[in-house]
């Protein structure tokens, strides 16, 4: 078996469900590892490892959708509930771009009383102040809801905020692209298909993104390969993705409990993201739930990327992950690793090498 799937990655053919499955299931660790290496090599010989200078600004925590693996949220009564203003996410953008950054994640709750005005407004007035940083920003559930606020369809909704400054989708809310999955762990937030709607139309409307996966809150393994497929098939639909992110399910502080994913769980997800996903450029680490350590494995393992430097980050620490890496600790985790550290942009351009 192992030696007709390396056939078929070294003769570029697709990975089918069952060899996926056992990649997944019975292949060596370590063998895994060397083949996801070696499709990363291949696809990026210059032995680079990429990130972004960026700052995730969650705008609010107010929701109405009550996910059971969120520990970031709030309901709308809540005392703890909050929404910046406008002026308040500007400061944030505004210490982004003093520190060189070029991207601004901005994402939150499914607020009951926002309407796309409040994002356009918002959008028009970053982009006139920081036009070198691009609004990455918005996941497909948060469309969706904008859209419905404000009596306006998903395309219209996505060209609007469009022409107010958006650039770029990220891929928040993918969790398991299973429903029976999500009905368990988000039975309020919108379904595989729409998001598949959401982030198609998008790409048909000139604004590409990434893609995300949580694993480790209770799918089964062909859940998993069965969101890799989904993916894989929207790609070649789009060629609307520039990367794709795995991440553990963090349990602390949340309704759905549980325990976490191992190490080698998530090097093994991994890497059969990295060969499955043969038509999606770039595999990110995520430190931000794995650890540096951790993402360091990750870069033989498939990685090219290790995200971004994260001026803040909130959701994955309301859930008790607390690890942080400014933009020296990334470099040297980066060299260490036998590999060079570049700059990058939201679309994956060097801006500059540190050799």
């Amino acid at each position: 078996m192992l030696k007709t799937i390396a056939d078929k990655l070294d003769t570029g053919r697709s990975l089918d469900c069952k060899d996926a499955l056992f990649l997944l299931q019975q292949a060596d660790l370590l063998t895994l590892g060397r083949l996801a290496d070696g499709m990363r090599r291949r696809l990026h010989p210059q032995g680079r490892v990429t990130f972004v200078v960026d700052r995730n600004v969650n705008y609010t925590n107010i929701c109405i959708t009550g996910c059971r693996f969120c520990a970031f949220y709030r309901k709308p009564d809540d005392a703890e509930g909050y929404l910046l203003s406008h002026a308040q996410v500007l400061e944030k953008v505004a210490e982004l771009a003093d520190c060189g950054g070029t991207q601004l994640l901005l994402q939150g709750g499914l607020h009951p009383d926002l309407r796309i005005e409040w994002f356009e407004e918002l959008f028009r007035s970053l982009r006139r102040r920081f036009p070198q940083v691009q609004i990455h920003s918005l996941s497909p559930a948060e469309i969706v809801h904008i859209a419905a606020q404000s009596d306006l369809s998903v395309e219209v909704c996505l060209a609007r905020l469009k022409a107010a400054g958006l650039a770029s989708l990220p891929g928040g809310g993918a969790e398991i692209l299973v429903d029976r999955v999500r009905r368990r762990i988000s039975p309020e937030k919108i379904g595989w298909r729409r998001w598949v709607e959401v982030m198609e139309t998008a790409h048909r409307l000139g604004l590409p993104g990434t893609a995300t996966m949580v694993f480790g809150a209770g799918e089964s393994d062909e859940d998993i390969v069965t969101h890799l497929l989904r993916l894989r098939a929207l790609q070649e639909r789009t060629g609307g993705f520039s990367a794709f992110i795995p991440w553990s399910y963090q349990p602390g502080n949340t309704e759905l409990g549980g325990e976490e994913a191992t190490g080698v769980d998530y090097l093994r997800v991994l890497a059969v993201s990295r060969l499955v996903l043969h038509n999606i450029p770039n595999i990110q680490a995520s430190w931000v739930t794995q650890g540096g350590k951790m993402a360091q494995v990750a870069l033989s393992f498939g990685a090219n990327d290790l995200g971004g430097t994260m001026l803040e980050e909130n959701v994955v620490a309301a859930a008790g992950a607390s690890f942080r890496l400014d933009r020296g600790e990334l470099l040297a985790l980066i060299r260490e690793a036998g590999f060079v550290p570049a700059r990058r942009t939201t679309g994956y351009d060097v801006l500059e090498e540190y050799v």
